[in-house]
């Protein structure tokens, strides 16, 4: 839940948007003006005030708790801790990765063999570990910026890599718009940022994608995995081939 202070720094950015002085609100209070300055500043004042000014301001409290949680900085990255609770349970992790699809909870139970009970208590826990703000009615909004990932040496991609990997390559990749790439080369240390960049991109515009078409029919629709990698790599049976052992990377510069 949203913080007091949280609250009223909305409430002064609310002010500002209605182009209301201290003095207007102090008025429409029945505050002095130095009142309502020192109440501001110190970012302290109950609930009942807070909807008060919300009343002045035309404003629906919920809208504001809404906004203030709205404003709050996504995760890129979870904590080691936050992934090893996702992947103690394997229906959490389900309901994770439904989650990072935006599937509803009708959507799930529809699809897996879940209860109604169990995937409510899932929802919770991924409340409680900060992957999702559980709202009312069973639904949720996503904490986890477009950039998010997986930590590349964490809990849940050592679970894939352990679980996943060789079932995923496994396929073919020769159905309708499948593929598959492997492409080798040398290229300037300069341009490995510029390629992943790229990859970046290409995995937003799959996630921004996924969201539009939501509104389709789920007959017009395809469940499919995007996996792109990027790494200074050779196949362990060609360096074991090479007459001299390849340098280890240059070390990370130091600046003093």
């Amino acid at each position: 839940m949203s913080t007091t202070a949280d609250l009223v720094a909305a409430l002064k950015q609310e002010l500002k948007a209605a182009r209301m002085t201290y003095a207007d609100l102090g008025r429409a209070l029945g505050l002095a003006e130095s009142s309502v300055k020192r109440m501001l500043a110190r970012g302290e004042m109950p609930l009942s005030r807070v909807d008060a000014i919300c009343r002045v301001l035309k404003l629906d409290f919920a809208d504001l708790a809404r906004r203030v949680a709205d404003s709050r900085p996504l995760l890129s990255e979870l904590t080691q801790e936050q992934e090893r609770a996702v992947v103690a349970d394997k229906k959490l992790l389900l309901m994770a990765i439904c989650v990072l699809s935006q599937w509803t909870l009708a959507q799930v139970l529809a699809t897996y063999r879940l209860s109604e009970a169990e995937g409510v208590k899932y929802l919770a826990q991924l409340d409680r570990i900060g992957i999702i703000e559980l709202r009312p009615g069973n639904r949720y909004r996503l904490k986890l910026a477009k950039t998010f990932r997986w930590r590349p040496r964490g809990p849940v991609m050592d679970y894939f890599r352990e679980h996943a990997l060789l079932d995923y390559f496994g396929g073919a990749f020769d159905g309708p718009g499948e593929g598959v790439l492997l492409v080798h080369g040398s290229i300037a240390r300069g341009q490995l940022a510029a390629f992943t960049e790229r990859l970046q991109r290409v995995a937003q515009d799959f996630a921004q994608q996924h969201l539009a078409d939501q509104r389709l029919p789920e007959a017009e629709r395809e469940g499919c995995t995007l996996l792109m990698a990027l790494r200074g790599w050779e196949f362990e049976a060609f360096t074991a081939m090479r007459r001299v052992a390849p340098p280890p990377p240059p070390a990370p510069s130091r600046q003093a």
